[in-house]
């Protein structure tokens, strides 16, 4: 017979190793699957940093999610040990009617969040290492701040194996079946058979292949994220006193940016948002190409113009993204015994600890007092 749970955790990256904790902490035998190892770098949980903001300019529907975020970041690092998240403040820079700006600080009246609004002279004299244009803008957010991805994930793992939970690493789901044979959920992998009460699935670059009948589209984009060491060092953007960044052009392109985070020799990460190409998360292309280096080294120039001194490292991950960029978190069309969460579309690590509470809700009790309805997948059939 099946080995048997009462929770069946698929991908244990970000979402999934947080739904696995919190499934665990509350009693629930938890088996994780995952078909790489623990706090891989094949996916998009890793590279060292995601930024951390409240205000949000893509919905103001998400503020009071971000909220419990913090909270529960804050009790990830005393519960684990682990740095997970560094408050540096946060910088969104663009013009007056730019998303950066406008969405941003309108989400911020509506919750009444704490800010400060910086005119370009404010923005160099506070944060010398950026050349805005005289027409700039800027909304400066104290709690902003850096999510560590690799550290989340070792965190929610290593508390989700403390609480009983199961987990496996190298071993593919190969299917899944709901309501099968007793009213259970059965998952099949390149190892075995289990079968579980409930399921959660939450598969990242992945979901095309494992939720086929989700009525959204998932699409895979290859993105690269850059380390350079500035010229002088990384002292001026050192995490004390240099914040994470979001750079809206008036054309619509945005880059978004880290203080130095690893030390003097660490670098500071930069990266494009949204400048990415399709790809198959099967055969991304993880080989990084001189244009590309060359096309971020001239773009920052005019901006951070100490920051591309010397060029370090960088790597690819991947973002999963909706029609409308925003998340799919909900019971899978037509099987209630299956929850899922995928279509992060480049945004979501920063509400990793809230999805993983939410997901645990949705797995034991059908329901979650968080706001979801903006995710549900019947918002939207493309």
């Amino acid at each position: 017979m099946p080995s048997s749970y009462d929770v069946i955790v698929v991908g244990l990256g970000g979402m999934g190793s947080a739904a696995a904790y919190h499934l665990a902490s509350r009693g629930q035998r938890v088996l994780g699957l995952e078909r790489f190892g623990p706090a891989h770098n094949l996916g998009s949980s890793h590279g060292g940093s995601r930024i951390y903001r409240q205000a949000y300019f893509e919905d103001p529907a998400y503020v009071p999610l971000l909220l419990r975020a913090h909270e529960l970041w804050e009790k990830l690092t005393i519960d684990s040990g682990h740095e997970v998240f560094i408050e540096t403040g946060g910088l969104m820079i663009g013009r007056e009617n730019s998303a950066a700006f406008a969405g941003t600080l309108n989400s911020a009246r509506q919750w009444d969040l704490d800010h400060e609004v910086l005119t370009a002279a404010d923005i160099r004299r506070r944060f010398p290492t950026f050349r805005p244009a005289a027409e700039d803008i800027a909304f400066y957010e104290r709690k902003a701040g850096v999510a560590r991805p690799e550290a989340t994930v070792t965190a929610h793992l290593e508390l989700a194996r403390a609480h009983g939970a199961e987990l496996r690493f190298a071993e593919q789901v190969r299917g899944w079946e709901a309501d099968g044979p007793g009213g259970r959920v059965w998952v099949a992998t390149d190892r075995g058979v289990y079968t579980a009460d409930r399921l959660v699935i939450a598969p990242g670059a992945w979901a095309p292949g494992l939720l086929p009948d989700l009525g959204v589209t998932v699409a895979v984009e290859r993105q690269v994220m850059y380390w350079f060491q500035p010229e002088g060092g990384t002292g001026p953007f050192s995490a004390d006193g240099h914040p994470v960044y979001i750079w809206e052009d008036p054309d619509g392109t945005q880059i978004y940016g880290f203080p130095a985070l690893d030390g003097p020799e660490g670098g500071a990460k930069v990266a494009f948002f949204r400048k990415g190409v399709p790809s198959d998360p099967d055969s991304l292309d993880r080989r990084i190409h001189p244009d590309e280096i060359a096309a971020m080294t001239e773009y920052l120039r005019p901006r951070i113009p100490t920051l591309p001194g010397s060029f370090l490292k960088a790597a690819a991950c991947m973002y999963a993204n909706t029609p409308d960029e925003h998340f799919v978190v909900s019971a899978y069309p037509e099987h209630p015994r299956v929850t899922v969460a995928c279509g992060f579309s480049g945004h979501g690590f920063k509400f990793v600890p809230v999805i993983g509470e939410i997901l645990a809700d949705l797995a034991t009790e059908g329901t979650t007092k968080h706001p979801i309805a903006l995710f549900d997948p019947r918002r939207v059939r493309v």
